[in-house]
């Protein structure tokens, strides 16, 4: 697999020298975010840009192209020269994508290079702050005929696969409407219009804060510090989710064949970024959890999630509107 294959010489890398490592970019990198700005995406791509740029030494710009739930973002990186100056910010729906419209102009499995884990965090439940929804049991009782509208980022994204594992849990079910990003379906929800959605914490906890919106839970282990008073959806009494959690994890992914000494090279930068206590808080501040990780590793995660979600996908059916 392409994932794993570059992991050989990556270490070869890493063993030798060290004089490629220490060679600088000498173009400016464009990392892709294939959603709208405002949402996870966006803000994870544009958190580690500002701090890529110090570590490389080069300009690094963030360009959202929304479409197709990530693909067509992800196909202008997947179609890239394989120099390290076109990245990606993608996250679980990286592999759910593909198996939901099922014509993916790629396969996820050979057109990247992992690079690194960025970070990862837990779903929430909003709603406009007049809501009369007040818990999670009375979000599901909702969903018994399948006619309650909830707003999620686009099909296939992380915040759908959440919303359809809730309802695979609780034997429940919700008209969803999908847009092209969260930022444009929070608006919407704060406005009025369409009465809950589900979205990282960390791109809604401003809202949350500010009273635009109204957290009902989160899918977390535990409840957040920084929300102490929104219960978890295994604290809700909920048959079905008792044990349920979700988290949303990006990953930072180059094209295919990237040579394994520029792989090593933004590895190792997105180590410094990522324990870099600044970068360490401003996820913390959001909810989110940063660690670097191995290219191995991450080529791991993203593979679990595959077995996990597409035998969910090809199970409820899902497929593109």
């Amino acid at each position: 697999m392409r994932l794993i294959a570059v992991l050989a010489g990556l270490l070869a890398a890493l063993g030798g020298s060290g004089t490629t490592l220490a060679q600088t970019f000498d173009k400016p990198i464009k990392i892709m975010a294939p959603y709208a700005p405002g949402g996870n995406i966006d803000v994870t791509s544009r958190i580690i840009a500002d701090k890529l740029k110090d570590v490389l030494g080069v300009s690094v710009i963030v360009e959202n192209k929304a479409g197709a739930s990530g693909m067509i973002g992800s196909d202008i990186v997947a179609r890239s020269a394989p120099d390290g100056t076109t990245l990606l910010v993608s996250a679980n729906s990286l592999v759910a994508v593909p198996a939901i419209y099922g014509n993916a102009p790629y396969d996820w499995r050979t057109a990247f290079t992992p690079i690194s884990h960025i970070q990862r965090v837990p779903a929430v439940l909003v709603v406009p702050p007049n809501s009369p929804i007040k818990t999670m049991a009375d979000f599901i009782a909702l969903g018994r005929d399948g006619k309650f509208p909830v707003a999620d980022s686009g099909i296939g994204t992380t915040n759908h696969i959440a919303l359809e594992l809730i309802g695979d849990a609780t034997n429940t079910k919700y008209t969803l409407i999908h847009y092209k990003g969260s930022g444009a379906a929070m608006i919407d929800v704060m406005a009025g219009q369409v009465p809950a959605q589900v979205d990282q914490v960390n791109a809604a906890i401003g809202n949350i804060k500010a009273g635009k919106l109204r957290a009902i839970a989160i899918s977390s282990d535990k409840r957040l510090p920084e929300l102490p008073d929104v219960p978890t959806m295994k604290e809700s009494g909920v048959k079905g989710l008792e044990n349920f959690t979700f988290s949303t994890f990006t990953g930072l992914f180059g094209p295919a064949k990237m040579p394994p000494e520029v792989v090593a090279k933004l590895n190792a930068a997105m180590v410094t970024v990522l324990k870099d206590p600044a970068v360490v808080k401003r996820f913390a501040d959001l909810t989110a959890e940063a660690f670097p990780t191995t290219p191995q590793e991450t080529a791991a995660m993203f593979d679990a999630e595959d077995k996990m979600v597409v035998p969910l996908i090809k199970k409820l059916g899902i497929k593109p509107e």
